[in-house]
Order: structure tokens, then C-alpha cells, then sequence
């Protein structure tokens, strides 16, 4: 910051030359991208699809929409254009709003430049104090976005008519910035009609009052593609501002949804407490989530939001924590009996299809079995299980439990042919057995070739 210039005769002499926010978003999209250097880090799935529309927009210097249900990563990916920014960006003090000091926006800070010449102070603007944010909704004002006159200024002897008078709403504070609308659908349509006239014609008119406003802002919008395309609930001339209208999706790989809950879930490991995790076990979260969008018991206009993942990996760790803490374990592991918990945070995520009370608990658990049996048949075969299998025929029984110590099941896996090598082939870390043991017998289960019986959280296995 030191040797940055800090008044405008010594940006002069720099030979600083402004540019527009858009113009300044594609230089550096175009050297992050001959570097090689990724765009956008933490967004997994769209390297294919999304990324590389995007770039378009931005190499075009196009307003954007995102199009997608919810927890598709619009947000995320929107909040993430800052880094495309220049990291300072000089700018006129004492203003307020955002203006430069060699092309100003408003008449405050042309009369600045003329009152003090190349003696003006200069201001580094931080790339992130560039960027702002609203989530529309039906009560928001012209004030909230645009402006209002003040009533203490005009109180102070301005004329209504005077420039100055007026107490700069959302939009114009980030002039030479980027500005957000999530849920664009939801503004009305005289606030659309607002927005249109600052960013289009470049003017506001406040209390009858017109005022010339250029500003330089990079608009971006996140929206339903329900509310978007089929209500009609946006103004087509404000609809037309959007050079580009990209539309988000779901991972479409079990490999991707894995990454982000591994990414985004919080650990409950620390300095005594380890995890354990089988891959398995992610899968199965995963298939979860995938089922659920292919369900037709599943409201799919709402979405199912990679959330869903995420809070179910945390439920997962989470009651094996609680395990580990009542059996006074180091190692957090979870297993196929933590899966019952995962019931209300699933619960909490999605939107069922209208139906009679209590069918909802019908549904998620037909969604956990068949995201089990979809991971089993993927993992093992049955004629590799066939000698555990026939060990149930002669009468031998299981007994799991959610809340079993983890030696129990080392007794369980001695007592059966067959399980060795078939944990051998699920996982090689030792704290994960009894997961793997509890995944084999709930797999046979869910094949019809074991019976099950569970009460107060306890589990048999039996022929």
C-alpha cells in the first residue's frame, strides 16, 4: 500500500489508465487463463459444463444470470468473480461512492478534481470492498437499490434538485464493482423497471427528480429456472440486459459429490480423536442424494441441494462420535447403523411430493436401502459371500448394535468363513471392520438372503 500513489498527480505520473470492471474482469480472466491457473477454486463438476460458459460471458463482457435449483453453487461461483478483479483499485477520498479519480461519476467528484487538481487525495480500493450483495424480496424500495433524497441534507440547505442530496442506495456503492441479486424473480416489477434505468439508460429519477448517473457496474443475478422462465415474474426489457443466461446443475457423478461433501463437511477429528471413514460409506451418502433426485416421491421442482450430502456426512460422523465418546474410543468410524440418523437432516433437505403424514419416513428409508444395495452390488458379489451366507443356515446369528463397541465385531468376524477376506476387499484400516461387517450383513439383507430384525437400536442377522 506504501508505494501505491496517493494523490492524483502521482497516478498521472504513473501512468495509470483506468478501465471499465468488465474490461478489468476479461485482462485478468485472460492471463489466469494462459497461466493455466485454475478459475474457480472449490467448484467441483463444472470444469465441462458450467466453467467454460462462463468464460464466454466474461470474455464478452456480458451481464449474467445463473439459472439453477438450490445448493447448485451459484452463489459460491458468483462471490468468487472478486478474485477476477484488479486486488487495488485507486479511487477518489472522500466520495461517497466509489469513483475515479480520472473519470468521476458524479458531480461531487468532478467538483473535487477542479477544487484540487492533481493534489487530490487518492484511495486504494481492496478488490473485495468491491463487490455487494441482495436477496430480492418483494419489499425491497428504489431506496434500498438506487437512492433517496435525505432528509438532513435538504434539512442542511441543499435544493431537492441538487445531486447531493441523495443518500446512495446498494447498487451505486459498488460502482466499479460487481453487484448481486439472488432470486431476481422475486422483485417487483417497479423495482425491476429501476434497475433497468440505472444500469441501461444510466439515470434515476428520485422523487421526481431526474439525476444522470453513469456507473460502471458488472450486474450478475442467480435465479429459479422455474420462476425465471415459466411465471413471467421478470420485465423482458430487463430480461434482455443479460447477455448470458447459464444454467447450473447437480454433480453428475457419485466421484463428485464425494468431493464436495469431503470438501465442505466439518471433521470431527482433533488431537484425540481420529476418523475412519470406508469409502464406502461416502458412496453410500452419495446415493442418497442421487436417488433422492431421481425420485418421483421427491419434490425435483424444489431440487436437492448438494447440502444434502454435506449434512448427511456430518450426521454420519457426528453419531459416531457420540459412540466413541460412551465407549471411550479414539477412533470415530461410522457404520450402517449411524444411517438412522441421518433420517431427520435428509428430512430437512428435501420437499416431498404431497402426500399422507408419515409416508416421508417410508420414503428416506426406501432412499438409504436402495443407496445401499446400489453400493454393495458395485463393491462385492454374492458368490464371493455364499460361505458367509451359509453360515446363517446352520443357525448362526448376528447381533449389531448403534451403540456395540468395536470389539464386538472383531468376535463377529472370527466366528464366520468368509468375512476376512471380504473385509480385506472393502477397507484396509482396521477401525473401519466393523463398518465393513455391518455393510456385508445389511447388503445380504437387503439381497434377500438374510432376515433382519431391529429393536431399541439394536440389530439381528439371521437365516
Amino acid at each position: 500500500m506504501g508505494s501505491r500513489p496517493t494523490s492524483l498527480g502521482a497516478l498521472k505520473a504513473l501512468g495509470y489508465q483506468p478501465r471499465t470492471v468488465k474490461a478489468e474482469i476479461r485482462g485478468n480472466l485472460v492471463e489466469r487463463l494462459k497461466s493455466g491457473k485454475k478459475l474457480f477454486p472449490g467448484i467441483v463438476g463444472y470444469d465441462d459444463t458450467v466453467i467454460p460458459q462462463i468464460v464466454n460471458a466474461l470474455l464478452g463482457q456480458q451481464d449474467v444470470i445463473f439459472l439453477g435449483e438450490r445448493g447448485q453453487a451459484k452463489s459460491r461461483i458468483v462471490r468468487s468473480l472478486t478474485g477476477l478483479l484488479d486486488e487495488y483499485l485507486p479511487i477518489i477520498e472522500g466520495t461517497e461512492i466509489p469513483e475515479s479519480p480520472l473519470a468521476p461519476t458524479t458531480s461531487h467528484g468532478r467538483s473535487l478534481i477542479e477544487e484540487q487538481g492533481d493534489d487530490l487525495p487518492v484511495r486504494w480500493l481492496h478488490r473485495d470492498e468491491r463487490y455487494g450483495e441482495k436477496l430480492a424480496t418483494p419489499d425491497i424500495t428504489i431506496a434500498d437499490l438506487i437512492g433517496e433524497v435525505d432528509p438532513i441534507k435538504v434539512a442542511e440547505g441543499r435544493y431537492l434538485s441538487d445531486e447531493l442530496t441523495i443518500h446512495y442506495g446498494l447498487v451505486p456503492r459498488v460502482n466499479h464493482g460487481i453487484f448481486a441479486i439472488n432470486e431476481l424473480p422475486d422483485l417487483t416489477e417497479r423495482i425491476q423497471v429501476g434497475l433497468l434505468n440505472v444500469l441501461e439508460e444510466r439515470d434515476i429519477q428520485i422523487r421526481g427528480h431526474k439525476v444522470r448517473l453513469p456507473l460502471d457496474v458488472f450486474l450478475v443475478a442467480t435465479a429459479n429456472p422455474e420462476d425465471y422462465t415459466n411465471r413471467g415474474r421478470i420485465i423482458t426489457p430487463l430480461k434482455d440486459r443479460y447477455g448470458a443466461q447459464i444454467r447450473t446443475h447437480y454433480p453428475e457423478e457419485i466421484d463428485q459429490e464425494i468431493a464436495i461433501l469431503e470438501q465442505e463437511a466439518q471433521s470431527m477429528a482433533d488431537d484425540d480423536y481420529s476418523e475412519h471413514v470406508p469409502d464406502f460409506l461416502k458412496e453410500i451418502v452419495a446415493e442418497i442424494t442421487h436417488h433422492a433426485r431421481r425420485s418421483p416421491d421427491v419434490n425435483q421442482r424444489s431440487g436437492v441441494s448438494v447440502r444434502a450430502s454435506v449434512a448427511s456426512y456430518e450426521t454420519l460422523l457426528a453419531n459416531a462420535f457420540r459412540r466413541a465418546l460412551a465407549q471411550d474410543e479414539v477412533g470415530i468410524s461410522p457404520r450402517i447403523s449411524d444411517l438412522g440418523y441421518v433420517v431427520p437432516s435428509l428430512q430437512g433437505k428435501i420437499e416431498f411430493e404431497a402426500m399422507e403424514d408419515g409416508h416421508e419416513d417410508e420414503i428416506t428409508e426406501t432412499l438409504i436401502n436402495d443407496a445401499i444395495k446400489t453400493v454393495f452390488d458395485r463393491r462385492l458379489t454374492l458368490d464371493e459371500l455364499e460361505p458367509i451366507a451359509l453360515s446363517f443356515t446352520e443357525g448362526f446369528t448376528v447381533e449389531t448394535g448403534v451403540m456395540a463397541p468395536a470389539d464386538q465385531y472383531e468376535t463377529i468376524a472370527a466366528g464366520v468363513d468368509g468375512f476376512a477376506s471380504a473385509i480385506d476387499k472393502l477397507s484396509d484400516d482396521a477401525a473401519t471392520r466393523p463398518a465393513c461387517i455391518e455393510f456385508i450383513l445389511e447388503g445380504l439383507h437387503l439381497s434377500k438372503m438374510l432376515n433382519k430384525y431391529s429393536v431399541d437400536g439394536k440389530t439381528t442377522y439371521a437365516e
